[in-house]
């Protein structure tokens, strides 16, 4: 009787080692999910702010359309790769709207009068911002899909882990040119 007792209770702390197992399993799997929303939610906002800041400068840079449709067609990729939920996709698609915004602002340094309009300067000052944002939580993001990727490979994690759906969470890569100091000067010499 006393074996059966010692048995029953090995079994139950057994059963409720693996119950925790799993559930911090769950907790750092909806950490990435978390981490995601917030960049998803920042990625919307600058995509709001990017028409506007387009069609300021369509008011002083009549002959720098391809600039501008550069920046819009970088936009639009963004959105498409964020729709699709692709952590590699938005990576590469925000290499292209950052290098098309840097190309903008280099262009605007032509047009004195749009460098002084007052709604160019919140709107270039609101989407920097953005990006600083977005640039915080692209590393949170890693963190926290990092922290899931060790916990679903570590035993006996990855033994409840294999019943479940625990995929492991693509980090966000960054490429050797956005790690890079900008060239200032290359940026002006327009």
């Amino acid at each position: 009787m006393l074996a059966g007792l010692i048995f029953l209770f090995l079994v139950l702390a057994l059963f409720g080692y693996l119950i925790g197992i799993y559930n911090e399993l769950v907790r750092v799997s909806a950490s990435v999910k978390l981490a995601w929303s917030n960049i998803d939610v920042l990625l919307a906002q600058r995509h709001d702010e990017l028409p506007k800041l387009v069609e300021v400068c369509k008011q002083y840079m009549q002959y720098e359309r391809d600039t501008l449709e550069r920046v819009m067609k970088a936009r639009a990729g963004v959105d498409t790769a964020r729709s699709s939920g692709d952590v590699s996709s938005v990576g590469t698609a925000e290499r292209e709207l950052r290098s098309g915004l840097n190309g903008l602002y280099a262009v605007a340094e032509r047009y004195p009068d749009l460098k002084a309009n007052d709604a160019f300067r919140q709107l270039q000052a609101r989407i920097s911002s953005l990006e600083t944002a977005i640039a915080d939580r692209r590393e949170a993001y890693n963190d926290a899909a990092n922290a899931n990727n060790v916990r679903i490979q570590s035993f006996p994690d990855s033994f409840v882990a294999g019943f479940g759906t625990f995929p492991p969470a693509q980090l966000l890569h960054f490429q050797s040119d956005e790690k890079a100091d900008v060239d200032v000067k290359a940026l002006f010499a327009h």
